[in-house]
């Protein structure tokens, strides 16, 4: 399993190296849709971290609060960590593992052309998993509710086969 963080810093190198900006609810929603395809492809989780249902979609939260501030705007810098003690600064570590790249690869081909908007459209769709633990497992009632991997797999597995 990879941390949100070094999924983000991996597509966040894609858009420095390919000139397509990402915004924070871009990135949010890539990370979220390649954790799903390969949960739907593997049967394994992609993200170390649970994902969430929020009002607009579907957040691993960790993404979300490294790069809201961001804004609307284009993010401009990878993930870092402040390292205790000294103060200096470390760059989370992109994805590396050969397992997980070609899937990636595949997500950022498929979804780096859509706008954040259009991928919060697709997440919010009617039977998505977000829209099932928001609307009917009390994600719209409570905070952080997390959206199981055993819903996202079998939508992103639906997914596949339906290819």
């Amino acid at each position: 399993m990879e941390t949100p963080l070094s999924v983000a810093n991996y597509f966040l190198k894609e858009s420095f190296k390919t000139a397509v900006e990402l915004s924070p609810m871009k990135l949010v929603k890539l990370v979220y849709i390649a954790h799903g395809w390969h949960l739907g492809l593997t049967g394994e989780p992609l993200l170390s971290e649970a994902v969430e249902a929020w009002k607009y979609g579907p957040v691993c939260p960790a993404v979300y609060h490294k790069f809201k501030n961001y804004g609307v705007e284009p993010i401009r810098s990878l993930a870092i960590d402040i390292l205790a003690g000294d103060g200096s600064k470390r760059v989370i570590p992109e994805v590396v593992s050969q397992e997980v790249k070609p899937i990636l690869d595949k997500v950022w081909e498929v979804y780096s052309g859509y706008t954040g908007l259009q991928l919060s459209a697709l997440t919010h769709q009617p039977d998505t998993p977000w829209y099932i633990t928001w609307h009917k497992n009390g994600g719209k009632d409570n905070q952080h509710v997390v959206i199981p991997n055993n819903l996202i797999q079998q939508h992103y597995a639906a997914k596949a086969n339906a290819v």
